[in-house]
């Protein structure tokens, strides 16, 4: 079947996309890392081989395999051909602690554990309490069974499978921010509609797609898996470098790319950034954490090409998106709710609330978890139905719909601090904290106070240069205070050199919060 034929069924798999385009042009490449290159007929051939190979040891449709590794054409290739054989893929963070990984490869029930190097050494002794086989995408000896070895001859072909639409395509495990991490399952239905979703961003076959995020991130899967579905060229970095994802990007002409505000943010403050050739670009992506709206002004402003930010969970429910430079006036937002997805704002007691008040925000949507895996408790947690009993999944943050319905996204529900009884939203203090002239980055958290029961404290990391070089912590924090009320006022500030971020850019406030606890460190 055609590959236009195939988009405008109501389900489809991307192994079927991915052969269709390998049978329409098959020389048309589709992974590049470094100097290799997987063409399209490569790249299927390659996922028979793993499709037929996981048959061949008995892996049935529905089971799972989990992988844990650095970015690979090898990674791709398996993750792609274990979907091929209708299994479902835990991609597992390489750098999670040994006993974390164990216990990820346990919960998930991976029938085998495909890894490389870096996390067979990670693992150590622990990788003797894995009681499934390991397969190292590297060929190393030790982290397991040679892939060269393990894969089906070349030339096989796998027994077909016919996928369902709510049979599992992955679980994605939580990065733990906000404590342990969760298996969520979603569903192939929700892949596919992910397809759809950026079709219209325009990805296919003349389109080059720069991916700099690791394969194991939902951040990743939610644009490298349309673009390829598309016929689009996925060029790969192994890890994020400011400087050689410009070059990249001059020298395969790319089009396309999925950021986090960090990696944006490092790119633009770049000396060198005008001397490389961005023309080419049709569309940056960014999401997965709070994007200044003075960084998206200057995307607009010196980066050709147009800009989108996405708002949603790796849970599903509802996404908002901005198109930056159709709506320059509301870069403070996260833009409007996609077409056919409903997003709302509840109270604590679940009630529904107008527009322009604050709650929490509720999304519906073919993008939505099955639930957490083997925490069925959890995930009604997760859960809010309206008065037509449809279900929504609870997002955890707070904001508010404007008066034109675009999202203003405050903060996590666990992260807003309650001072003497009053809210405060820390996105509310970073706004003004980031305006001082010495700030290059901050976090603002919740501390223990005797006093207020809880209060503001931040944490900078100063702007490089010689005004920097001497910040002064408490004429910084004097500063912010004299913008804020009462109850957002810093108790105290702290200067730093890097916020800690999970491998996709999220600051980690928890690690922020118990470190300062532990410090000992004064807070009114």
């Amino acid at each position: 079947m055609r590959v236009d034929e195939l988009l405008r069924q109501d389900f489809g798999t991307l192994s079927e996309l991915i052969r269709a385009h390998a049978e329409a042009d098959p020389g048309h490449p589709a992974l590049i890392l470094d100097e290799r290159t997987l063409d399209y007929r490569a790249l299927d051939g390659l996922m028979d081989r793993v499709a037929a190979a996981l048959q061949r040891d008995g892996v049935k449709p529905g089971e799972v395999i989990a992988t844990s590794a650095g970015t690979s054409l090898e990674y791709a290739a398996v993750f792609l051909g274990a979907l091929r054989a209708g299994l479902a893929v835990a991609p597992l963070a390489p750098d999670s602690s040994a006993t974390g990984l164990a216990a990820m490869v346990a919960d998930a029930g991976a029938k085998i554990f495909f890894l490389d190097r870096g996390v067979g050494e990670s693992l150590g002794e622990v990788a003797k309490t894995i009681a499934v086989p390991r397969i190292a995408l590297d060929d190393t000896a030790d982290a397991g069974a040679p892939l060269s070895a393990w894969l089906a001859p070349q030339g096989a072909r796998p027994e077909p499978v016919a996928v369902q639409p709510d049979w599992p395509f992955n679980i994605i495990y939580s990065s733990g921010t906000t404590g342990t991490p969760k298996g969520i399952v979603m569903p192939h239905a929700y892949r596919w509609a992910h397809v759809t979703l950026f079709a219209n961003l325009g990805y296919g076959p003349d389109a080059v797609t720069l991916v700099s995020i690791p394969l194991y991130s939902n951040m990743t899967l939610s644009s490298f898996l349309p673009a390829l579905s598309l016929g689009s060229t996925v060029v790969l970095m192994r890890k994020f470098d400011a400087g050689r994802y410009l070059e990249l990007s001059h020298r395969h002409r790319v089009t396309h790319s999925m950021m986090v505000p960090v990696q944006v943010q490092r790119i633009m403050a770049r000396p060198d950034f005008d001397d490389y050739d961005l023309s080419s670009f049709r569309m940056k992506s960014c999401g997965s954490a709070p994007f200044p709206a003075a960084l998206k002004a200057d995307v607009l402003a010196r980066w050709p090409g147009g800009l989108v930010e996405y708002y949603g969970m790796t849970e599903g429910g509802g996404v908002c998106s901005l198109i930056a430079s159709e709506h320059p006036h509301k870069l403070h937002t996260v833009g409007k709710p996609a077409p056919n997805h409903d997003m709302r704002v509840i109270d604590e007691q679940g009630r529904e609330l107008p527009r322009g008040e604050i709650g929490e925000i509720v999304g519906r949507s073919a993008t939505m978890m099955v639930g957490y895996h083997n925490l069925p408790e959890k995930t009604a947690e997760a859960e809010w139905f309206d008065a037509e009993g449809r279900r929504f999944i609870r997002s955890g943050d707070t904001g508010r719909f404007d008066e034109d319905g675009f999202l203003i996204l405050l903060d996590r529900k666990k992260d807003m601090i309650i001072s003497g009884g009053f809210n405060v939203y820390p996105s509310d203090v970073e706004a003004i904290l980031r305006g001082h002239p010495d700030v290059a980055e901050c976090a603002v958290f919740g501390v223990p106070s005797e006093r207020w029961g809880e209060t503001p404290v931040a944490v900078v990391v100063p702007r490089v240069g010689s005004a920097a070089a001497s910040a002064d912590a408490e004429a910084m924090r004097a500063w912010t205070n004299q913008q804020l009320g009462k109850a957002q006022r810093l108790s105290a500030l702290r200067l730093v050199g890097s916020l800690p971020r999970s491998d996709i850019g999220k600051v980690l406030k928890r690690q922020l919060r118990s470190d300062w606890v532990a410090s000992g460190a004064a807070a009114g």
